[in-house]
């Protein structure tokens, strides 16, 4: 099947080109900061984790979404999510695949990678981090594949796949419990000090992702001759809808114990975030802009007029992807760090080779994406045409 990527019109080409123009430019910054060290970054002593690890935390988010898809289908046998079942487990894949290179970018010396490896701890989060994800990849890739021959080739898939179908369902909520657990496992980091970290984190991937994966099921439907099916979407935008509703909520349990509390050590990276503290605040702009566009996608999605025409529907899924980005990114990642343990406010601004790099990871991610579905549609489309 992998002959299929290599069939393509001039539009399919040239994404590839583009994609591959972005991974090259990144690719060269990254030679950069390998020679000259994580110095040309933002981050330093005070902010340790910044734009990569924000990349990665919310992309966690986004593979473990593939469940949402998986579950209902499999389990519940929800017949309209057969069309983009496979679509959910190679956005999973590129995520995962993305979320690996994030990690592998932000480390100083990237061959160290391998000691979680040659020398594994138990004992620490980070090892079981590595084990979920990669694990996660693996599932991903054998299902997604698997099922997709064998509906090329006409026949049910073989048995000793649904073992790992069913494991796949809990081991996407795994992936991002146990990176929860990253932030939630340091005690002298106030914002992540929370029982609901772990939930936050699963409320806001059932919303980011299936928003994602409806944003490219309308793509696929526009640019080719495969449609996803409408009753899908629509489904996938009801989950989206009360996710989105959990995760403010969540958010809101999180402003109510900071504040009734008056623990200033929980107050303050929530007044940083939102209105500034010692005269600093440059993330001030980017938390208001995710709160108006949560506000905007929850009036959309929660009116069922709106949500169900599909421009207001883009709209809408539109917002929840940027401002969950936003929020559970950059927002969730530096807003830990600060004030520091001297209460002392270091501000995080990425630089310009920070910023390519990340970019260069992302069409990575794409790249994998768009030859992935462009056999799956490709598979669907001739499976379809045989049909008919």
């Amino acid at each position: 099947m992998i002959d299929k990527a290599l069939i393509g019109g001039k539009k399919y080409y040239g994404l590839i080109a583009v994609l591959l123009g972005v991974i090259g430019v990144g690719f060269l910054c990254y030679l950069w900061q390998f020679f000259h060290g994580l110095g040309i970054t933002g981050m330093g002593r005070d902010v340790s984790w910044g734009l990569y690890i924000a990349q990665f935390t919310f992309l966690v988010g986004v593979a473990a979404s593939a469940v949402m898809v998986v579950l209902p289908y499999y389990l519940h046998n929800y017949k309209a999510f057969g069309r983009i079942t496979v679509l959910g487990e190679f956005l999973a894949i590129s995520s995962v695949a993305m979320c690996m290179l994030f990690i592998f970018v932000d480390m100083g010396q990237p061959l160290r990678v391998l000691n979680v490896l040659l020398h594994p701890t138990p004992n620490s989060v980070m090892f079981w981090d590595m084990l979920v994800l990669s694990g996660y990849l693996a599932l991903n890739i054998l299902i997604g594949w698997i099922s997709l021959d064998c509906e090329r080739k006409g026949v049910a898939p073989p048995k000793w796949i649904k073992p790992f179908v069913y494991l796949s369902i809990p081991w996407a909520v795994s992936i991002h419990t146990v990176t929860a657990f990253l932030y939630a496992g340091l005690p002298g980091r106030h914002l992540w000090l929370t029982a609901i970290m772990a939930a936050r984190f699963i409320a806001s991937a059932f919303a980011s992702g299936p928003s994602l994966l409806i944003i490219l099921c309308l793509i696929v439907r526009k640019t080719t001759r495969f449609d996803p099916g409408k009753e899908a979407v629509q489904t996938l935008a009801k989950i989206v809808t009360y996710a989105m509703i959990i995760n403010l909520f969540f958010l809101g349990l999180e402003f109510f114990t900071a504040f009734y509390s008056r623990i200033p050590g929980h107050m303050q990276p929530l007044v940083y975030l939102y209105a500034g503290l010692e005269g600093h605040g440059v993330l001030i702009p980017w938390m208001w802009t995710s709160t108006a566009l949560a506000a905007l996608s929850l009036v959309l999605l929660v009116n069922p007029v709106t949500r169900r025409h599909e421009s207001v529907l883009v709209v809408a899924v539109v917002s929840v992807f940027f401002s969950t980005w936003i929020d559970k990114g950059m927002g969730l990642v530096v807003g830990g760090f600060i004030p520091n343990p001297l209460e002392e406010v270091v501000e995080y601004v990425p630089t310009l080779p920070e910023v390519l790099i990340t970019l260069g990871v992302w069409a990575i991610g794409f790249l994998i994406l768009t030859i992935l579905f462009k056999i799956a549609i490709t598979v669907k489309e001739g499976v379809e045409e045989a049909g008919a």
